[in-house]
């Protein structure tokens, strides 16, 4: 399965110029602990960073830091990994499990935002798949009994 098809699409994203207050605002207002940071290149959003509800109280609250004097870009995360919303579901675990990383953008082939994938959905994704699993031994159980009644 490719990773699109699991990804959130409706992403929250910001500005790297965004206030870091601006940007907590905007997670308490969707209800989400992180955000893609993105730049808008033509008409396209291009993910350049995360920025996580983490990342400010550690970089900027814990420092006694005025959240409205500094903005995104200061404190995101730019090591970012990003992966192709073809590709597979499980070359994107392997990735994230390599880097440690529990949420990662989706891009197109064009490198423009498409969705988020956390580790939370791949947690959904697999729990479905061993519960399919899972039945296979009742199916096979009830499919012998009619056969041999």
């Amino acid at each position: 399965m490719q990773i699109g098809e699991i990804a959130t699409a409706e992403t929250i994203y910001c500005r790297r110029d965004e206030s870091v207050q601006a940007a907590a605002l905007l997670m308490r207002q969707h209800h989400v602990g992180d955000l893609v940071v993105a730049d808008e290149i033509a008409d396209q959003r291009i993910p350049v960073g995360i920025v996580t509800d983490r990342d400010i109280v550690v970089s900027v609250i814990a420092l006694g830091l005025d959240p409205s004097s500094l903005q995104v870009g200061d404190i995101m995360s730019d090591d970012l990994l990003t992966v192709n919303e073809a590709d597979d579901v499980y070359a994107t675990i392997e990735k994230m499990r390599f880097r440690g990383i529990r949420r990662v953008p989706v891009v197109n082939a064009n490198g423009a935002l498409m969705g988020i994938v956390s580790a939370d959905d791949l947690l959904e994704f697999l729990s479905e798949e061993m519960g399919e699993l899972a039945r296979i031994s009742s199916h096979q159980q009830a499919h012998e009994k009619r056969a041999r009644h």
